[in-house]
């Protein structure tokens, strides 16, 4: 029991940088970014296609082009929140859901025409397939990269909103658009600052998973609904929620798994709906203030 749950919260490592992204967005926008996952897959075969070019699986080549994606993400996620999903933002969701919705089959089907249909992964040198003794357990070590990685990400955007200007600026047009753009802040570029971020997180997110496992053009679908559940159990706009919640998914999916190989995904389908019934906010939801 001891290591699944280990095994748990190193998964829920994984699905908190899936779902970051999704919680930053929807914190300061109100926004529900249908193609989160297949955002995280671009990324991944971003950091493919780098390393076909360089010719080289080093991990430092990895962690070099996995680096020079950043940026690229940066600029990308500030582009199409200034000139696309800005337009999209209001009372009614269904323009954004609608609109992401569409980029979603746009990116499966470019990554299709450019990749195949085959999967892909990114190779590390045999970093996956590295191991420390923890006891009588042996934990891998991209495992735990990527949970320390998810760790200093949360506390980054936590100490981001509560410590920095621009943090306060999240939370002013997230609390109020109006007044504050009475008081002389820009709105537009505050959203396309929050996604930039978020696309940063994607970006880091989909090199993770490209290097823990496989990815496909149609793997998009499920990494979505992970990190939806992840945010929606931990509670929407909340970091350490969604930490939270990510956890509580991944320790659920590995004891389903040790039940059985089949009950594994159903078993955190079932603690997301029942957290869902009993507190439709969350468990750890965002506060005001």
């Amino acid at each position: 029991m001891l290591e699944t749950l280990v095994q748990g919260v190193l998964l829920g490592g994984l699905y908190t940088l899936f779902a970051l992204g999704q919680s930053l967005m929807f914190g300061v926008m109100r926004l529900t970014n249908t193609a989160q996952g297949d955002f995280i897959i671009l990324g991944a075969f971003a950091v493919i296609a780098g390393l076909s070019l360089t010719g080289s699986a080093a991990p430092w080549m990895v962690a070099l082009v996995a680096l020079a994606v950043l940026p690229l993400a940066f600029g990308f996620g500030y582009a199409l929140q200034r000139y696309v999903l800005n337009g999209t933002l209001g009372k009614d969701p269904l323009p954004s859901l609608v609109v992401t919705f569409g980029l979603s089959i746009v990116i499966q089907n470019l990554l299709l025409e450019l990749f195949s249909a085959d999967p892909r992964a990114i190779e590390t040198g045999g970093l996956s397939t590295q191991g420390v003794a923890l006891g009588d357990m042996s934990v891998g070590v991209l495992p735990l990269v990527v949970l320390a990685i998810a760790v200093v990400a949360t506390g980054a955007l936590q100490w981001l909103f509560a410590r920095t200007s621009l943090g306060r600026s999240f939370r002013a047009v997230s609390d109020d658009r109006e007044i504050a753009e009475l008081m002389g802040l820009n709105a537009k570029k505050v959203y396309a600052f929050a996604t930039a971020i978020a696309f940063v997180l994607i970006a880091i997110a989909g090199a993770l998973q490209g290097m823990r496992t496989t990815v496909s053009p149609s793997d998009g679908p499920l990494l979505l609904l992970f990190a939806f559940e992840a945010v929606i159990i931990g509670g929407m706009g909340s970091f350490w929620g969604t930490l939270a919640g990510a956890m509580i998914l991944g320790v659920t999916q590995q004891i389903g798994f040790r039940l059985d190989p089949g009950w594994g995904i159903w078993a955190g389908h079932i603690v997301f709906l029942l957290v869902l019934v009993v507190r439709p906010q969350g468990l750890f939801p965002k506060t005001r203030g």
